[in-house]
This record gives C-alpha cells, sequence and structure tokens, in this order.
C-alpha cells in the first residue's frame, strides 16, 4: 500500500537548494529563469548559494515562474522563513462544499458516459454511476476505499485482463505517470510507477487494431459483456486555485471513440433506474458496483 508521505525528503533543505532543484526540474539555466523573472543571474545565483534572501514577493515570483505546485510554495516558504500561503483541507471538509457540488455537477453532466475524480496519487474522490459499468468484475479489495485508479486499471485483478490494447495502454498510462513524477517529483507516485511496471506485462504491441488507425490519440479499449468499449479520455483541471487540494485535483472522463461504445452507453443508462441517471458516487463511502 502506498504510504501518504511528503513529495520528497526535503524538510530540512535550504531555500538555494528548492530553487536549484526546481530550476534543474524544469531543465532550465540560471539565465533562463532570470531572464523569465527579470532579475540578473547574479540575485538569482545569490539566493541559491544563501548570500540573499528573498522578499516574501521575490519568492512567489520565482516559484510561478518555475510553475512549483502550491503544496511546494509552501515549503519554499517555511524554508524561507515565511508562514504557508495556501490551505490544505480534505475533500470532504465543509470548506469544499461548493467544489464538491461543482464537481458532482460536471460529473453528472457527462452521463451516460463515465467520468470521476481523483486526488494527486489518482485516489478516486467520487465518480458517476456510468463508471460501475468499466469496473464490474474487479477484485472487490481493488474497489474497495481508497480506490487507486491506476493499480484498478493495470492489475491482473483489476481490469488488466479486460483491456483489449493493453500494452498500447500500459505504455501510455506509464509515460503520463512519468511525466507527472517529472512535473512534481513526487516519491507517492514514484512508488505507485515502480508498483504498475511490477504487474505482469502484455505482449509488446504490434501495429495498431484495424479500427485504431485513424484514431486521433491511443483509446481505451475494454471487453465488457455488451460488447467491446472504446473510449477516448479527457482531464479536467481547476484553474488557478488557492487551495492545495483543489489545485491537485482533476476529473478524468471518457468520451466514446466510436458510435457503437455511444449507443452502448445510451443503452446501460436507460436500462439503469431513471432516478440514479445523474447521480455521482463518493468514492471514499461506498464499493463501486453496477
Amino acid at each position: 500500500m502506498i504510504s501518504d508521505r511528503s513529495t520528497r525528503s526535503d524538510a530540512n533543505a535550504s531555500l538555494g537548494d528548492l530553487l536549484r532543484d526546481w530550476r534543474r526540474r524544469r531543465r532550465m539555466s540560471q539565465l533562463d529563469l532570470a531572464c523569465d523573472a527579470d532579475i540578473s543571474t547574479k540575485h538569482l545565483s545569490f539566493l541559491e548559494t544563501g548570500r540573499s534572501k528573498p522578499s516574501r514577493h521575490m519568492l512567489m515570483h520565482l516559484a510561478a515562474c518555475l510553475e512549483v505546485p502550491l503544496r511546494d510554495r509552501n515549503v519554499m516558504l517555511g524554508a524561507a522563513g515565511f508562514a504557508p500561503s495556501f490551505q490544505e483541507r480534505a475533500f470532504d471538509e465543509p470548506a469544499l462544499g461548493l467544489i464538491r457540488r461543482n464537481v458532482e455537477i460536471v460529473l453528472g453532466a457527462h452521463d451516460p458516459n463515465p467520468a470521476l475524480a481523483v486526488d494527486r496519487h489518482w485516489i478516486m474522490l467520487s465518480a458517476n454511476r456510468a463508471v460501475a459499468h468499466l469496473v464490474g468484475g474487479a477484485e472487490p479489495t481493488l474497489l474497495r476505499p481508497p480506490v487507486n485508479v491506476l493499480r484498478l486499471s493495470l492489475h491482473p485483478g483489476g481490469l488488466a485482463n479486460r483491456i483489449v490494447n493493453l500494452a498500447q495502454w500500459r505504455a501510455h498510462v506509464i509515460a503520463r505517470l512519468r511525466r507527472q513524477i517529472d512535473t512534481t517529483g513526487d516519491a507517492v507516485l514514484s512508488e505507485l510507477l515502480e508498483e504498475l511496471r511490477d504487474y505482469p506485462c502484455p505482449p509488446a504491441a504490434g501495429p495498431p487494431p484495424a479500427d485504431d488507425t485513424g484514431m486521433i490519440a491511443i483509446p481505451f479499449r475494454l471487453a465488457t459483456i455488451d460488447g467491446v468499449l472504446s473510449f477516448f479520455s479527457t482531464t479536467t483541471l481547476f484553474g488557478t486555485p488557492i487551495d492545495i487540494t483543489v489545485s491537485e485535483l482533476a476529473i478524468e472522463a471518457f468520451l466514446p471513440a466510436d458510435p457503437e461504445t455511444a449507443e452502448t452507453m445510451r443503452r446501460l443508462a436507460a436500462r439503469a433506474d431513471p432516478r440514479r441517471d445523474t447521480a455521482t458516487v463518493r468514492a471514499d463511502r461506498a464499493v463501486l458496483v453496477p
């Protein structure tokens, strides 16, 4: 099980070390960052070596230029001796009630197609009813909260055995997770990546299936009792968040990649209880079942 520890072992790192770490993570030279921040390279060098201390405003300006996540901006502020600027509240706290309602509205609007909300570690926070049509048949232990959707997707007891293009989809998921790790440096995600890479690897991918040659992106193709469903995945993020939890929240939606899938999802929704068509499920309180 993945622990919920901090991004890196930087609790005792100096501000200069953190600035240099994020600059290198963004593959920027001192000149690159100095130009973006409109300061001299000498000033930036003094900040990185600890010979100068930035003002709070300058520190936040540099963090913005480096696109440092809000969680890590608090770490940088602490290293510089400042109080944190950004709150972190649990998704189920009353203060985030409006955010939760808006998330549930967005998820419900995607019906009859699957959509779910995840946190920074890919833990499912909420899902619409259509998600149950994807996860049915997975091992119950993988569906008990907290549900990690990447683990559920690629675990042999999850969806892996039913993903028609598993080699393609696995490569896509792992590449996306690697990019996320490169961006955030999150050690928990690094552990998750190692876990996913240890799962049985499907045969090497050959040419794409004949019906995939005209696709604009890699589809998620899942075998179900209603036939093979094919989806494109999309990601929605909140713009300009000032809360850490909201900044790390993402909505993953699966849109039909062919007319047959669209028709099947409409038929499944019509077969369900009409009172449940636009409902959402709190993923931390219920096992997802059709």
